[in-house]
């Protein structure tokens, strides 16, 4: 079975679709990779999990979520995303879109 190409990349700022919160994209799998049980407890809507799943880092908490491609939009406000872990993945927010920090060594 072929594998699903992501939609969404990393540094693009998403909103969920039922619960309209925004975020941005910090990794994204190929597919489910999380346990049976959280799948249970949490996926509510049961989004498929040979699809692409995203690591996203929500505005205005400091946690990150784990989210069904299927349940996610470009949120194309432009504006930044509050979160305290922003700075640990990303330089900064250009057209939308924030540029991976690029490490010097």
């Amino acid at each position: 079975m072929e594998q699903a190409k992501a939609k969404f990349a990393i540094g693009q700022v998403v909103r969920h679709k039922l619960f309209h919160y925004r975020g941005v994209v910090v990794d994204a799998d190929p597919s489910f990779q999380g346990s049976p049980e959280w799948y249970e407890h949490m996926a509510c809507s049961q989004p498929p999990k040979d699809r692409p799943w995203y690591h996203i880092l929500v505005n205005d908490a400091d946690y990150e979520t784990y989210v069904a491609e299927r349940n996610l939009d470009l949120d194309g406000s432009g504006q930044p995303i509050n979160h305290p872990a922003v700075g640990l993945f990303f330089d900064e927010l250009h057209e939308g879109v924030y540029r991976c920090q690029r490490h010097i060594n």
